[in-house]
């Protein structure tokens, strides 16, 4: 229970089951995938079969929604249906007026507690006499849990469920509409209730929630299979409930809680699929607070709008933040449900050579306006007016729709929903990748793609504010002219070459493995660095060297229903360009908002920087803020610091700054750069919260940034754009040292533009194929979407710099961050004036090991390994010589190293149970017969060891697995008494497009794993 403040009613029940942020769970990473459809009359007749062939379409879909650990309670479903107004004339105690000109809302109240439910009917009514609306009456509406069969987690968090019927007070004439108004009055509720709970502003109650406030349209739902809300709903029993109009709903909740509020239908859409860019949006929307006016459009003082805001409220799932900002965009914004869907899921139209002029305008004006919401979606949306549905821009959801003869379509995520004879079909298809079917009941048409789109994209001049209003980077950079560029701290004039830059890359965390296997295979080939994978080394919390902070992050992968993409053959869908800069106000379409700064790519060159720092163009102005600090402060100059950029950032805002560039080149012998990473997290999270965020760009000009894995993370916690100067100059070092290849035909080195431009180009698609691991396409959607967790960052770090970022295991805090940074500064820029002679660090960069042992000399520590030679040289001796004690001298080296490389070799048994007698205990010849390899392919472990494997655990009665690489057909063939080849594996991988798979492979296994995508992770087949 939740305690309220003295002289309010403190929150008792709950009808969400979902727990708060503990240990290894958070609430914030709740995800949607499900089952979705709607039947709709062309005719906009209302009609029994109507509803009935929904609720037929829903329970077909049962496979597509889950239920938990109780067969009898499911993650969610319900209808959406156009008010039966006959039916409710026919219900309620009390008069109705005309269809049309009252709202119905569809109410979870407080459960066996008459003080809490009169509590919230009170401030529901007090919102109503506030915003004009008098209360024609409540309705209970009649439920029947055990018809219904609701399961034990259902039934303790069951809502009473009650109807509130209201209508615009006499004679008011009012110049916002009906719809708009009762938008306004459940939002306001929501807020009054709250007050009146003594509940938190920023988060949803937990026993109380609208299901839909319409004068159009009402919802049924509940923590429910879909074969429960018939019976549970006796009204939509009733043979006097009709409609034009249902939209039906079956909720997977991917890795979440089921809960009656998240089940869908909610107020103006059905999601099947996953937003995966949510942090990011949900941040971006949350600066846009200080930039929306919708006074006028909802008529509501300023007071009032700030009383609403935010517009997504905490706790809400991908698909509830989701529908909150639609209902802005329509309801707030005037824009019609298609043009919102299309500016909240744009199509791919960056690299599309055929697309409409037109449209393509539309959409590079709404670049400037919102980020996309990425990721795989089939979006059902409505207004009562409309209904219609869209896929994501990779059409990673499936949509069919069928058109009968009589005028009634039928959409689902598949077919079959409906049994409809072949004969009364007009029309039958799909939707595409970024399509959108719509249909309008008011006109009783279906409106294609390619006219509606048109349409829409013909009401303004879009073309025209794009040319006049976006600053091109290359204009500036023309404007500027010929800029000096800025000298580097601590590089020597007196030395060519590396050595002639070793101050400044040692500060900033260059090692020689950095330049040897990063940096030169990007700017010979222009394409990452191959390496194998898995990773022996520590992690960056349990390193005993220096680490970067970029270190302390993981990237996540798209995982169960959420596919990967292929950046190679799918790059059409994919793109780098950004609008930076100040935003204008997101419900007000006009030419201004398309006044930003036009980036191709995140990355920015020395010239491009310059250019930016002394720009004067078109009333944009910036501002270098200087991140670095006094050597002499110690480790507390890092978090003052953070502070200080963060202030100065607010301040250049207020002065109507429209970039901000962070700069970490004022580092030299007394002055200490902070990481680029903590000062970019810190200033943007700062600027979010502050609501200022969409009014400046944040631009970093960083010594440290120089791998894939930094840009993801930079633009991943903010940064609109990274100029990596040091990088930049390193290439031109590598290049007089003569390390970098030829150009063609030639005895002399490339030219540096062209190194430059390689090692952008790796850089650039390796941003691409890490937000593909994702499932995103595209540079705006990554931006601020956060898609990393912190291993071994404390939670004081992810509040003040990556708010919102998952941390489960806590770890280093600012202190060790400062140390670490003192340590690799003093590398650079040592106390005393030169070292020693003879000394190899007067000549080299260090070499710390992190990719290949190395081990420690002259006292510099090195990096640990799993594969430490020691135990390899006891390893081998125990392959040659059969040796038991040779392994065990292996596997205790082995395990001593894992203590200091990985979290679980921390971890032990904590029990003050006694231990089992081993005779009561399965013996281990059974328990191996239970055990699986890892699906390693013949290609990634040599052949030796790929049919060592199958041997051992077919000896063993276990199981190996080929993986995806297939298995030679001679290890398939019986010996010659019958039995197995003891070669062959158990478990046989079937992956898309892989060579190997033929009838004869599958059908010699005991198991087949079935991949959804090539290289695909565990889980997701």
């Amino acid at each position: 229970n939740r305690t309220a403040g003295r002289g309010v009613m403190p929150v008792e029940a709950k009808h969400s089951a979902v727990p708060e942020a503990k240990g290894l769970f958070d609430p914030g990473n709740d995800r949607d995938a499900c089952g979705v459809g709607f039947v709709g009359e062309l005719s906009k007749t209302p009609s029994r079969q109507n509803v009935t062939q929904a609720l037929e379409m829903l329970v077909r879909m049962t496979h597509r929604g889950a239920c938990g650990c109780e067969e009898n309670t499911g993650d969610g479903a319900g209808i959406l249906a156009s008010i039966p107004h006959d039916f409710f004339e026919k219900k309620c105690a009390f008069d109705l007026p005309p269809a049309g000109d009252y709202g119905l809302g569809m109410f979870y109240l407080p459960k066996d507690d008459p003080t809490a439910r009169g509590v919230c009917v009170k401030a529901v009514e007090a919102a109503c006499a506030e915003l004009g609306f008098d209360v024609l009456g409540w309705r209970d509406v009649p439920t029947d849990s055990a018809a219904a069969d609701l399961g034990e987690s259902a039934l303790a968090t069951e809502p009473d469920v009650a109807q509130l019927f209201v209508a615009p007070r006499d004679g008011d004439q009012s110049a916002i509409p009906l719809e708009t108004r009762l938008y306004v009055l459940r939002r306001l509720a929501t807020v009054r209730t709250k007050q009146a709970r003594g509940a938190p502003a920023d988060n949803i109650l937990d026993d109380f929630y609208v299901c839909s406030l319409s004068s159009r349209t009402v919802v049924y739902k509940g923590q429910l299979k879909p074969d429960q809300v018939m019976p549970y709903y006796p009204d939509l029993q009733d043979e006097s409930f009709t409609a034009y109009l249902s939209l039906v709903h079956s909720r997977f909740s991917t890795n979440t809680f089921p809960s009656w509020d998240r089940a869908q239908p909610l107020h103006m859409m059905g999601h099947n699929g996953e937003i995966n860019t949510l942090k990011g949006n949900s941040n971006w929307m949350l600066a846009r607070e200080g930039l929306i006016d919708i006074t006028e459009k909802l008529g509501v003082s300023e007071a009032l709008q700030a009383e609403l805001a935010p517009t997504i409220e905490g706790g809400l799932s991908d698909s509830g933040a989701f529908n909150a900002v639609l209902e802005l965009l329509v309801k707030g914004g005037g824009r019609s449900l298609a043009e919102a869907m299309m500016l909240m899921i744009p199509e791919a139209w960056q690299n599309n050579p055929h697309m409409d002029p037109a449209r393509r305008a539309f959409y590079e004006f709404h670049s400037a306006v919102m980020e996309p919401w990425d990721g795989p979606a089939l979006v059902t949306f409505t207004d009562g007016v409309q209904v219609g549905a869209t896929l994501d821009r990779n059409g990673l959801r499936p949509g069919r729709f069928y058109l009968t003869k009589t005028g009634r379509i039928v959409m689902a995520s598949e077919v079959g929903v409906v049994d409809i004879p072949p004969e009364e079909i007009e029309q039958k298809g799909r939707l595409r990748p970024g399509n959108i079917l719509l249909v309008d009941f008011d006109k009783g048409t279906i409106l294609q793609d390619a006219d509606m789109k048109a349409k829409i994209a013909a009401k303004r001049p879009y073309a025209d504010w794009v040319k006049n209003q976006v600053i091109e980077l290359d204009h500036l950079v023309a404007d500027a002219g010929a800029v000096a560029k800025p000298a580097i701290s601590g590089a020597r004039d007196d030395a060519a070459g590396v050595i002639g830059l070793l101050a400044p890359l040692r500060a900033a965390g260059f090692t020689r493995e950095a330049l040897d296997m990063i940096l030169l295979p990007m700017i010979g080939t222009g394409s990452e660095a191959l390496g194998s994978m898995g990773n022996d080394a520590p992690l960056a919390v349990m390193s005993e060297i220096p680490k970067l902070t970029y270190e302390y992050f993981k990237q996540m992968f798209a995982q169960v229903t959420n596919p990967p993409i292929d950046p190679i053959r799918e790059e059409v869908v994919t793109s780098l360009e950004c609008m930076v800069g100040p935003e204008g106000d997101l419900v007000t379409t006009q030419e201004s908002s398309a006044h930003r700064l036009r980036l191709r790519s995140p990355l920015l060159t020395v010239e491009q920087m310059e250019a930016i720092k002394s720009m004067n163009h078109m009333g944009w102005t910036s501002r270098v803020l200087d991140a670095t600090y006094d050597v002499n402060e110690g480790t507390a100059g890092l978090e003052r610091t953070l502070d200080r950029l963060a202030q100065e950032a607010s301040a250049a805002v207020a002065d109507g700054v429209a970039c901000v560039v962070i700069s970490d080149r004022a580092q030299g012998l007394s002055r200490v750069a902070v990481s680029s990473l903590l000062s970019c997290g810190a200033v943007h999270h700062h600027l979010v919260q502050k609501l200022e965020r969409t009014r400046v760009a944040i631009l970093l000009d960083s010594a440290e940034a120089r791998d894939v894995h930094h840009f993801c993370t930079l633009t991943g916690f903010g940064a609109d754009g990274v100029c990596p100067y040091l990088a930049i100059e390193a290439v031109r070092m590598l290049r007089e040292d003569n390390l970098v290849p030829n150009a063609p035909g030639s005895d002399s080195p490339a030219p540096l533009e062209k190194l430059v431009d390689n090692y952008f180009h790796a850089v650039e698609h390796g941003m691409l194929k890490v937000f593909a691991k994702m499932g995103i396409s595209t540079l705006a959607s990554y931006k601020g979407a956060q898609i990393f967790e912190a291993l071994g960052l404390n939670s004081d770090v992810v509040a003040k710099c990556f708010k919102g970022t998952v941390s489960r295991v806590e770890g280093v805090g600012f202190d060790q961050l400062a140390a670490d940074a003192l340590a690799m500064h003093h590398m650079g820029f040592p106390a005393r004036a030169t070292a020693p002679d003879g000394k190899a660090e007067t000549a080299t960069l260090r070499n710390a090991g992190e990719y290949h042992w190395r081990g420690e000399k002259d006292g510099v520590p090195t990096e640990r390994h799993l594969n430490d030679p020691k135990a390899i040289q006891h390893l081998q001796a125990a392959s040659r010589q059969n040796s038991p004690d040779e392994y065990r001298k292996y596997a205790d080296i082995t395990d001593e190293l894992n203590k200091g490389c990985n979290l679980r070799g921390m971890i032990t048994f904590k029990s003050d149970r006694e231990p089992v007698p081993v005779d009561q205990v399965e013996p281990a010849s059974n328990i191996v017969k239970r055990f699986c390899t890892g699906a390693m392919s013949y290609g990634s472990i040599s052949l030796e060891a790929h049919s060592t494997l199958a041997r051992a655990m077919n000896r063993l009665g276990g199981k190996s697995n080929t993986g995806e690489g297939g298995e030679n057909p001679r290890r398939l063939v019986p010996q010659a008494d019958g039995s197995k080849n003891p070669e062959r594996s158990a478990i046989k991988q079937v992956a898309s497009g892989r060579f190997g798979v033929t009838a004869y492979y599958l059908s010699n296994s005991d198991e087949i794993q079935i991949k959804m995508a090539q290289g695909a992770k565990p889980g997701e087949g």
